[in-house]
């Protein structure tokens, strides 16, 4: 998706343009274009494209939403499946210190430098799943030497197959979901608006403000909508704070 600020001020100019646009041209169009019936149809179908505006900025709000919550769930059993694995390296025994240590290091760099989907799109490693890799080195160094030490360090590869698994979700769903032509085709519905709203309009400050104005919340709301669909950047992001309490779990 492309970046939210940009899209942010492009709507901005373009709803401001539209408006100053109109209301700049319409006193030199012709007499038949400035009586009421154009003014009645003008407004007619300004009326309709408010409706689907409405319905599809709606349903982004939505989806945004979802994307947020499901995320930040999504976390949080992440961090619990962390502090489950911790207990269970534990109770093997004192032959699970280097995978536990190894654990550590790996929330720490989670927590400095989250998974970010581009970094496997890109074909790219980071430091944090290059960390969670060898806690399953070190794991699968583990022997037991007692059938019940087998099946219960097989539980503990099945969790930290989970937890890789938990990982790569959280990695996938992260990009967003709101499709660009849909954020092309609000933002024309919004310009051909803003564009009615001009027509017939008087020019003066402050209607010219207020074309402003509005031009300038609407770009702000629709920048909050698409960072929300963006969890891990932006101004809206998803607490870290299930890992900091998994972490401080893990080192008490």
């Amino acid at each position: 998706m492309p970046s939210e600020l940009p899209i942010a001020i492009l709507v901005f100019v373009l709803l401001s343009g539209a408006s100053y646009t109109c209301v700049h041209f319409y006193p030199r169009l012709r007499a038949s274009h400035r009586d009421d019936e154009t003014n009645a149809v003008v407004r007619l179908v300004a009326n309709i494209f408010v409706v689907m505006t409405s319905l599809v900025f709606g349903l982004m709000i939505n989806s945004s939403k979802n994307t947020f919550e499901t995320l930040d769930s999504n976390v949080h059993v992440y961090a619990t499946q962390l502090i489950l694995f911790d207990r269970s390296l534990e109770f093997y025994g004192d032959e699970t210190a280097g995978v536990r240590k190894s654990l550590v290091t790996y929330v720490e760099h989670a927590i400095a430098d989250p998974s970010r989907a581009d970094d496997a799109l890109q074909h790219r490693r980071n430091d944090a799943e290059q960390r969670l890799t060898q806690v399953g080195n070190d794991l699968n160094a583990l022997q037991a030497t007692e059938p019940a030490q087998a099946r219960l360090l097989e539980d503990i590869r099945q969790q930290y197959r989970s937890i890789v698994e938990k990982r790569w979700m959280i990695v996938e769903q992260q990009a967003g979901v709101i499709p660009a032509p849909v954020i092309g085709m609000l933002v024309a519905w919004l310009t051909l608006i803003f564009a009615s709203f001009g027509y017939r309009a008087p020019k003066n400050a402050v209607v010219l403000i207020m074309f402003n104005a509005s031009s300038l919340l609407i770009a702000i709301s629709i920048y909050l909508v698409l960072d929300m669909d963006s969890p891990f950047a932006g101004l809206i992001q998803i607490s870290d704070a299930p890992l900091h309490r998994a972490l401080a779990e893990m080192t008490n």
